[in-house]
């Protein structure tokens, strides 16, 4: 990739990738956790990848930070395919979390807050029994930035309606740029479907966001590196981020959304999202579909279950 840049462009092109991974490796924060299958191979032949991604609300990413996750989503990039799935789970879904099991019952955004990205990983992985082979957290406090930074973004809004001095007409093609982008996804209670409707909205903003970031151009913008690197923690790699952009961009041009619906709950004070065990097989089958896996059981508080062992 040295060479041809150099090849190419010269030393402005050397430059723009330079900066590129130096950015990269600004983001870059190992998950400590085993991987559950052999991502290197898996991203080498194309074959589908999912990516757990999180979303916090509490200003700037630290290196240390563990705050609450409010936005979780996972996402499957199927090139072959040409499909990209991408489920949301709820925050509030009722879990135990991986290596944390005293503090059942917990909430599936308080995996991220006990023990950082990997304990959300393996949580989510017992949960579903869907393998994760990478995860993204932004700090959705910092979205207007980053959606400037790519020139902002082209969305069909869901509904109509005004939130924060921002109106939004269903179905009438809009370009938003940062503020209104966030304006569009925190609005929650004059949303017939509630929270369900605010996941769909961030769905949308999010998986946008991911289709601009990821082409190649974005990759060497200096702004959308600049503000990336400020706003975004992950385990994909320099490397992995190219393949991603070149390899797995076409994913993007089908989307399959769905959640993961629960009943609320109260136990001990507090409220959960209950999902039967039904709905959560139902996500896991369509999940492991896209991912090219057999058919399993989806998970419980127990072991993963790997792949081969199906």
């Amino acid at each position: 990739m040295t060479v041809i840049a150099l090849i190419v462009g010269g030393k402005y092109a050397y430059a723009k990738y330079t900066n590129a991974k130096k950015a990269a490796n600004t983001i870059f924060q190992s998950s400590n956790v085993k991987k559950a299958r052999d991502v290197n191979s898996t991203l080498k032949d194309g074959h589908p990848v999912s990516v757990l991604l999180m979303g916090t609300d509490t200003g700037a990413l630290g290196r240390d930070f563990k705050g609450r996750t409010d936005t979780i989503m996972v996402a499957v990039l199927n090139p072959k395919k040409k499909t990209m799935t991408v489920v949301s789970l709820p925050r509030d879904a009722k879990v135990e979390v991986s290596g944390y099991e005293s503090e059942y019952p917990s909430k599936l955004n308080a995996a991220y807050f006990y023990g950082g990205s990997g304990t959300a990983v393996k949580t989510v992985q017992n949960y579903l029994n869907v393998p994760i082979d990478f995860y993204a957290t932004i700090n959705m406090g910092g979205l207007e930035r980053l959606i400037d930074s790519v020139g902002g973004l082209d969305i069909k809004p869901l509904l109509t309606f005004t939130y924060d001095n921002q109106s939004f007409v269903k179905d009438e093609e809009t370009h938003m740029d940062g503020a209104r982008a966030l304006a569009y996804v925190r609005m929650r209670y004059t949303d017939p479907q509630g929270d369900y409707g605010r996941q769909a909205r961030q769905r949308q903003v999010l998986t946008q966001l991911a289709f601009k970031g990821s082409h190649l151009t974005s990759l060497i913008n200096q702004k959308f590196l600049s503000t990336i690197s400020k706003q975004m923690v992950t385990d994909l790699a320099f490397d992995d981020l190219l393949v991603l952009g070149s390899k797995y961009r076409v994913a993007t041009h089908n989307m399959v959304t769905d959640h993961l619906a629960g009943q609320p709950n109260q136990e001990n004070g507090e409220s959960f999202e209950v999902p039967t065990t039904k709905e959560r097989q139902r996500i896991t089958n369509l999940l492991r579909k896209a991912l090219g896996l057999k058919h399993a059981q989806t998970g419980d508080s127990g072991e993963w279950v790997d792949a081969d062992d199906d």
